[in-house]
């Protein structure tokens, strides 16, 4: 580690503790040429992962912009606020796990869709509206008796 205080590489670690998340390790640290003493944290480095658009360009994946499109597809909805970040953080979780680094749009959509319909079924219809861009009452009722059909299936 380089010294802030004379730019020197050699130092020793005189003390390491996991910080009170447990995300990180806090060292002390001791310059051997000045005697300078200063603190470092080391941490996981996060991956930055990126959404690939149906147009072909890229975007950082942003958790804030899936939670507000299951906020509002839940709203006035008997589904909790917890719940909803249970429901962000799974696809979050399943998404990464599937896909490393670069996620397609279609695949957060099917995954926020089927949150949706194990969910509120009022809830995944609002969502699949939106998202397969419904353009007549027709695409409402059909996706209301596939809905109901997979209900009585169970």
């Amino acid at each position: 580690m380089k010294c802030p205080s004379c730019g020197s590489l050699d130092d020793k670690v005189t003390d390491s503790r996991m910080s009170k998340e447990g995300e990180s390790i806090r060292r002390r640290r001791e310059c051997l040429s000045c005697g300078y003493r200063y603190t470092t944290y080391e941490g996981v480095e996060e991956q930055e992962v990126r959404v690939i658009k149906s147009d072909g360009r890229y975007e950082p994946f942003d958790k804030n912009k899936l939670m507000g499109g299951i906020v509002k597809a839940c709203e006035k909805r008997p589904v909790s606020r917890d719940r909803i970040e249970g429901i962000v953080l799974m696809i979050s979780s399943e998404l990464q796990n599937v896909f490393d680094k670069e996620i397609p749009t279609h695949a957060i959509g099917e995954k926020v869709m089927e949150k949706l319909r194990a969910t509120d079924g009022v809830a995944y219809v609002r969502f699949a509206s939106v998202y397969r861009e419904f353009k007549e009452v027709a695409d409402f009722e059909k996706e209301i008796r596939q809905l109901r059909q997979e209900v009585v299936a169970l």
